[in-house]
């Protein structure tokens, strides 16, 4: 379990990085005109910190992942980042409309994708949580 925590530190570190390019790639100077000032830096502002906790869950994945699984402050993590990435999985099918990508072959590919990859992640942290050796 210790290379899946490893690959998924390397897949939340490059999911962060791919934020950079959100703006750009969602045409945010064009969307954003008609919201208030505030509305359009709350959008800005969360997308940063959303960007930098997955990369800090990254770092963290890939600097400690012996200790994640060893030690008893470990299994509490491990616990709440199950407990978060598996409600990341469930808002992929009831937070955003099928409209967004059914019919539409790259969408539907990046859906379908997510969604593997979500269920991988939750997968993988439960398996570890619910391990024979964890609870210590």
């Amino acid at each position: 379990m210790h290379t899946h925590l490893i690959i998924i530190g390397i897949i939340f570190t490059v999911l962060a990085l791919i934020h950079i390019i959100f703006p750009k790639y969602f045409e945010w100077e064009k969307e954003f005109r008609s919201l208030s000032l505030i509305n359009r830096q709350i959008m800005k502002v969360h997308t940063i910190f959303i960007a930098f906790t997955v990369f800090l869950m990254g770092l963290l994945l890939l600097t400690s992942s012996s200790e994640l699984m060893e030690t008893n402050l470990g299994e509490k993590i491990i616990l709440g980042l199950a407990i978060f990435w598996t409600f990341r999985l469930v808002i992929q099918f009831f937070g955003y409309s099928s409209k967004l990508w059914k019919g539409k072959l790259f969408e539907t590919t990046v859906h379908i994708i997510f969604s593997l990859l979500w269920i991988y992640i939750s997968f993988v942290l439960w398996s570890i949580y619910f391990s024979p050796d964890a609870h210590y």
